[in-house]
């Protein structure tokens, strides 16, 4: 018995994995979706306000106009675009493409500064109408 408990492979330990970007990115779309749980309650706070009448709905505009609130929703806003930009690649790799290990890892390092610049072009466009 001890023979075979010799042979077998023992399980990776964190110490064995170096950090690349696609790991990277795998636990920030994890952050991400969880996140999005939070702000969810969000959105359903301000609909819940909107229905309850109009002074609800003003308190709820001012918490959310307010530099705090702003910086929150710019951050939901940013888990939103971040894990559907993953959720686009998880769906490519679902079909079959982009498994190379280059194109793999200039996607996860593209991603971050993708979800940016996109999230910043969305509250540009909300800011200037």
């Amino acid at each position: 018995m001890s023979d075979m408990s010799q042979n077998r492979p023992l399980s990776p330990h964190l110490q064995v994995y170096r950090f690349i970007p696609t790991m990277a990115m795998s636990i920030i779309h994890r952050i991400t979706g969880g996140a999005l749980y939070f702000g969810t309650l969000l959105l359903a706070a301000w609909l819940i306000a909107a229905a309850s009448g109009e002074d609800a709905f003003n308190r709820v505009n001012a918490i959310y106009g307010s530099w705090f609130g702003l910086i929150v929703l710019f951050g939901y806003t940013w888990a939103l675009v971040h894990h559907m930009l993953g959720g686009l690649r998880h769906f490519m790799w679902d079909l079959g493409y982009g498994f190379g290990k280059q194109f793999t890892t200039k996607l996860a390092m593209a991603l971050p500064v993708a979800s940016v610049l996109v999230t910043v072009v969305l509250w540009l466009i909300v800011l200037a109408v």
